[in-house]
């Protein structure tokens, strides 16, 4: 009787053990439970999750596993749990230059990633992506922006119109590197986040402007964490340690972005910099107006960083060591750019000021902050296609004086949409050599700004560095940030009303996908009327 107690006893103690933080191992799987509701499964031959089991619910998809871009195919995988605290899976890939870590945490419903890359990966992106399944998470970043159930492609195999007129596409879920350092898909009481805390996007490319695909609604409801695309690609891709980062199950309330993953020091995460070993900037950031937000950037070819500055004074996230190129924004506007030395353990001094002239103006439409979203149609870009049956016209006229930002198209196409008109008045000692300027923030298939006032046509200014790569059509606007200025000849001008033509120089492909640049600002230097 009391042998069949103690047998009992035990058994009992064992089936709770299943249930308590800890990994099982079986031929084909490693099952993590992490006892904060959330139960995941990986596949030992190539590193995908199989399975996503949160408080007795199943949320991986049914057609696809989840893991690095499509899968990172035959690998070596391994797992240890270290000091009883911690579980790690390892998944060495055998023919991509990609090592990818799995972490757990007791009564912690998050799976903390990170991801080492020694070459750039195949097809030319490094993304997490969850495959969730979409009855149970009905709803992606943005609400129904990327949302392409019953619509049907229009552009590209990515670009979807629906029924009512609306356009969908996985783009538009997209948010700039600086804002977004969390975002998620729900559904009735459950939600699930990817968190991309403190210096997560340091070995990412693009700098803090940078936007990238965050989820899409399909069968399946896919999460994404972009590390590296060719989207709208401005400098070449950085390798090493992606992350930390996390994806983490919650019961629909939004998490706290600020993911403590100092414990990641003791766990032998290769490319992994602890805070001991590196270094901070601060100093102040002068002559931005209060009406811009005001961001600093540092980067180099192994890292970049960004912060904002909050009543003229900024500090860094912790670096890693090394020489950097440090440039000031108004907006997204570059209007400082210096350089920096960041050492281990100390917080380097070093102020930035703004660097912009402030020339005499006739009129200005728009602001010279890197962004189109005052002008017409801005507010909507980044969330839809020039299509969609929410925009308003293209083209059109602008009248100094009388019209406001939202009258003046956000951008120009070759082969849709019209020009855009400027009138605007003279007084007689106006009439003489001025300056026109037009500043874009991206360019597609070549497109630049064409101009004409009278009988003067402007100089083409030749077309841009490349982008290869749909933007204003996918939500995007940042781009390399030309700015082109030309000398407009007095006998172009009159006392009275004049009217500046912009059009675009290049080709390009039909209609939205003709040569087309996206419009910062147009300004004409000169005195002001006497």
């Amino acid at each position: 009787m009391f042998a069949t107690s103690i047998i009992l006893s035990l058994a009992l103690l064992a089936e709770g053990a299943l249930a308590a933080f800890g990994l099982t191992t079986s031929s084909n799987r490693y099952k993590v439970d992490t006892n904060g509701g959330l139960v995941f499964e990986v596949n030992r031959a190539n590193g995908d999750i199989t399975s996503l089991l949160f408080n007795g619910v199943e949320y991986q998809g049914t057609s696809k596993a989840s893991g690095i871009n499509s899968g990172l195919g035959t690998s070596q995988v391994s797992a240890e749990t270290i000091n009883n605290k911690y579980i790690k899976i390892t998944a060495k890939a055998s023919s991509l230059p990609v090592t990818h870590y799995y972490i757990a945490k007791p009564d912690d419903s998050t799976i903390y990633m990170a991801t080492y890359i020694t070459g750039e990966v195949d097809p030319g992106e490094l993304r997490w992506l969850a495959r969730l399944r979409q009855g149970v998470l009905p709803t992606g970043v943005h609400g129904d922006v990327g949302n392409t159930i019953g619509c049907t492609a229009f552009e590209g195999k990515d670009t979807f119109r629906c029924t009512n007129g609306q356009t969908r596409c996985k783009m538009y879920t997209s948010d700039r590197f600086i804002d977004d350092q969390i975002h998620g898909v729900s559904g009735s009481n459950v939600a699930v986040w990817m968190i991309m805390p403190g210096t997560a996007y340091e070995t990412s490319a693009g700098g803090p402007f940078m936007r990238d695909i965050n989820s899409q609604t399909g069968s399946d409801q896919e999460l994404y964490w972009y590390m590296n695309s060719g989207h709208v690609r401005t400098e070449p891709w950085r390798f090493g340690l992606m992350g930390p980062y996390a994806m983490r199950f919650t019961k629909g309330d939004e998490p706290s972005a600020e993911l403590d993953t100092s414990f990641f020091d003791g766990l032998s995460i290769q490319g992994y910099v602890p805070a001991n070993q590196r270094g901070t900037v601060s100093g102040s950031a002068s002559g931005v107006s209060s009406e811009f937000e005001t961001v600093v950037h540092w980067y180099n070819d192994k890292a970049q960083y960004w912060a904002g500055a909050s009543n003229g004074s900024f500090k860094s996230p912790l670096m890693k060591t090394g020489s950097y190129t440090m440039k000031l924004y108004k907006g997204e506007y570059e209007v400082a750019k210096d350089t920096v030395a960041v050492t281990a353990g100390s917080d380097t001094k070093k102020d930035i000021a703004s660097t912009e002239p402030n020339p005499s103006i006739v009129w200005r439409i728009g602001n010279f902050d890197g962004k189109p979203l005052e002008l017409k149609n801005g507010d909507k870009i980044e969330r839809m296609h020039p299509t969609d049956t929410r925009m308003s016209s293209w083209g059109g006229a602008y009248t100094v004086g009388q019209s406001t930002a939202r009258d003046f198209p956000m951008a120009l196409f070759s082969k849709a949409g019209g020009t855009a008109k400027v009138n605007f008045n003279l007084a007689s000692n106006q009439v003489r050599d001025l300056t026109l300027r037009v500043g874009t923030t991206l360019s597609f298939k070549g497109g630049r700004p064409s101009v004409a006032i009278g009988s003067w046509t402007g100089k083409d200014p030749g077309a841009p560095t490349l982008i290869d790569s749909r933007g204003v059509t996918r939500g995007a606007y940042r781009g390399y940030g030309e700015v082109y200025t030309w000398t407009v000849p007095a006998s172009a001008l009159k006392a009275g009303q004049n009217t500046l033509t912009l059009g675009v120089y290049g080709s390009g492909d039909s209609e939205y996908l003709s040569a087309n640049y996206i419009i910062d600002a147009v300004e004409l230097q000169g005195p002001a009327a006497s």
